[in-house]
């Protein structure tokens, strides 16, 4: 399954797609020029999601169970770090891999 774009490319086929986690699996991805609300991708085997920052809610696709759970307490647990990286996606630099 190719990864949920809205703009019709792939993740997966686009270099310089900033890889900020990968646990159990899970790969998060936060990309450059992304539509609002703020959010990064989360891939796990043949499913994806968009998961908000602000709350962890999915805004497009779906993980299993499991795999929905450990992102979300992932978000909780980095949302900071993932607000910071709005900000260097925003301001100067690259966003920061983790």
């Amino acid at each position: 399954m190719d990864a949920i774009d809205p703009h019709g490319a792939s993740s997966r086929s686009v270099p310089g797609v900033p890889r900020l986690s990968e646990f159990y699996g899970i790969v998060i991805y936060m990309y450059w020029k992304d539509h609002q609300p703020p959010h990064f991708h989360a891939i796990y085997a043949e499913n994806e999601a968009l998961v908000r920052i602000d709350d962890g809610s999915f805004l497009a696709g779906s993980l299993p169970r499991t795999a929905a759970r450990l992102v979300r307490e992932w978000a909780e647990l980095r949302r900071a770090e993932l607000v910071a990286n709005l900000g260097a996606r925003t301001g100067a630099g690259h966003p920061r891999a983790r």
